[in-house]
């Protein structure tokens, strides 16, 4: 029983050791290495705004969506309806990934999904609705602030 507990203990930690939760200029300067910053017309702080109102840039976000049965998943929340793909759930899968690859501490996988969800949205950002609701319109310039970017 007591190795039960210790492996079950262990799993735990190791799980929590690939997921990362950044600090917003580090978030920054890591998003604009991988081409966010003007990406699609989008500011870098429109990018970094998104992510604090998702996920509290926390890549091992989730959100389960009662209304639809889908899961958001990672530091942009991406949905698993249509960008990626959450166990049999029915997906469109349109980012070619599985769901969990958006969990962990690399968030190329988030960055490479969430550009095809800009292009591929009539939307644009605004198929996030934190996107919408917070960051679309007002000055979004603080999350890049003193960044040294």
């Amino acid at each position: 029983m007591k190795v039960l507990l210790l492996l079950s203990l262990l799993a735990c930690i190791l799980a929590m050791g690939q997921s990362k939760i950044f600090e917003r200029c580090k978030l920054a300067q890591k998003l604009k290495k991988m081409g966010l910053d003007g990406y699609a017309g989008y500011s870098l702080a429109n990018w970094v705004c998104t992510a604090d109102h998702e996920s509290r840039y926390n890549t091992a976000a989730t959100h389960y969506n009662d209304y639809d049965g889908s899961t958001d998943f990672g530091i942009f929340q991406i949905n698993s309806r249509y960008w990626c793909q959450y166990g049999s759930e029915p997906s469109s899968n349109i980012c070619k990934i599985q769901c969990s690859e958006l969990l962990t501490d690399d968030i190329a996988p988030d960055v490479a999904c969430a550009k095809i969800v800009v292009d591929e949205s009539e939307d644009g950002m605004g198929a996030w609705v934190a996107w919408r609701l917070y960051c679309q319109g007002p000055d979004v310039s603080q999350y890049v602030a003193g960044c040294g970017l």
